[in-house]
C-alpha cells in the first residue's frame, strides 16, 4: 500500500478537528482516533469515535490498522509514533506544519489511494499526542475544491455583497448598534454554517439574507484574518499619527506625534513592522475604516509590497458569461 505524507495546507488544518455533523457528512469523515504515548513516552494507547459509521468498511479498518502500524514502525514515515522522542523530533523538523503560533499542534496529511488521514500531533507530555481524522479522500478533496471558491454573502434579491474564505469571520451590526461576530463554514454553494458562542446554525444563503434584513440589522462585513486587529497609520489631511481598529469606522488619535510628516511616517512604519504588519495591510485597514470593510480595497491581497493597489485583472468574454 502506497502512502504519502506532507504538512497540511492552511485550509486543510480545519479538518483535523471535530466539526458539525453536517460537515462530517459532506466531507465523508468516517471517524477519528485519539491517542497518547503515556507517561513513559513509549507505550501507545488510543480510542476511536465514529462519525459516519456506514463508511467504516472492513477494507477501511484493515487499511487504517496498517496506517497506524506504519506510523509506529516505518522509518520512511519517520516512525514518529514509536516514542515521544521520535514524535518531537519529527514535529520540530517540520516547523511549517505548526497549526497556530504559540501552540504545539502540528498538522500533517497522509494519503492512500482511497482515504485521507488528517493528523494532528502534539508531542508534549500530559497531552493527547495524536488525533487522526479519517476521510473518504474523494469526498474531502471535492469539498476542499468547492470551498476554495469562497462563501457568498448576498442580499435577498441574490445580489452578491462580498465573499469570504471558508472559516473566516463576519461581523453583524445589530439594529441597536451592537456587534455580533461569527465564524462561517462552507457547506455548498447555497448553504453555510454559522458558528458562534450561542451555537451553530445551518442556513441557505438567501434565508440568511432575508433574516438579516427582516431584523433590521445595520451592516454585515468580513473580519478578514489577513488583517491585523489594529495598526498605525497617517491621517493624510494633517500628517498626524492615528490607530485603526479592524471592523470599526474611523480612527483613533494618539498623543505620539513627531515634528514632521516624514518623521511620523517613519514612526508608523517602525511600529507596524514590530507587529509584522505590511504596508499593504495598513492601506487595506485605511480603506476599510473609510469605505467599509466589505469593499475589495479592504483586502490586503489587492496591494503590492509597497501598499500600491494592484489593478484588477480584466475578465475575458468567457469569464463574463
Amino acid at each position: 500500500m502506497e502512502m504519502t505524507m506532507r504538512p497540511m495546507t492552511e485550509m486543510e488544518q480545519m479538518y483535523c478537528y471535530s466539526q458539525s455533523q453536517q460537515l462530517m457528512a459532506t466531507t465523508g469523515c468516517i471517524g477519528h482516533l485519539r491517542g497518547d504515548l503515556d507517561n513513559t513516552g513509549e507505550q501507545f494507547y488510543s480510542s476511536w469515535d465514529d462519525h459516519q459509521a456506514q463508511h467504516k468498511t472492513q477494507e477501511f479498518k484493515d487499511e487504517f490498522d496498517a496506517v497506524i502500524h506504519a506510523l509506529r514502525t516505518d522509518r520512511n514515515l519517520g516512525a514518529l509514533l514509536e516514542s515521544r522522542t521520535t514524535l518531537s523530533n519529527y514535529c520540530w523538523t517540520h516547523p511549517e506544519a505548526k497549526i497556530l503560533p504559540g501552540y504545539d499542534d502540528y498538522g500533517f496529511r497522509l494519503d492512500t489511494a482511497d482515504y485521507a488521514y488528517m493528523l494532528r500531533f502534539n508531542p508534549k507530555p500530559g497531552m493527547y499526542n495524536i488525533y487522526c481524522y479519517c476521510y473518504k479522500r474523494e469526498w474531502l478533496d471535492h469539498h476542499l475544491q468547492q470551498a476554495a471558491k469562497g462563501i457568498r454573502f448576498i442580499d435577498s434579491h441574490y445580489n452578491e455583497k462580498f465573499r469570504i474564505a471558508d472559516g473566516e469571520k463576519v461581523r453583524i451590526i445589530t439594529p441597536g448598534g451592537d456587534y455580533r461576530d461569527m465564524r462561517v463554514r462552507y457547506i455548498d454553494d447555497y448553504h453555510i454554517e454559522t458558528q458562534a458562542d450561542w451555537g451553530n446554525t445551518l442556513y441557505h444563503i438567501c434565508e440568511f439574507a432575508e433574516r438579516f434584513e427582516a431584523r433590521g440589522c445595520q451592516d454585515i462585513f468580513p473580519l478578514r484574518s489577513n488583517l491585523p486587529d489594529r495598526c498605525y497609520s497617517i491621517l493624510e489631511s494633517t500628517g498626524d499619527i492615528i490607530i485603526i481598529a479592524k471592523g470599526e469606522k474611523g480612527y483613533y488619535h494618539i498623543e505620539v506625534t513627531e515634528n514632521t510628516s516624514e518623521e511620523n511616517r517613519r514612526f508608523v512604519d517602525s511600529q507596524n513592522a514590530k507587529m509584522g504588519i505590511t504596508r499593504g495591510q495598513e492601506e487595506a485597514m485605511k480603506a476599510g475604516s473609510m469605505f467599509g470593510w466589505s469593499t475589495p480595497a479592504a483586502d490586503p491581497k489587492n496591494y503590492d509590497d509597497n501598499g500600491t493597489p494592484i489593478p484588477p485583472t480584466r475578465k475575458d468574454r468567457g469569464d463574463a458569461r
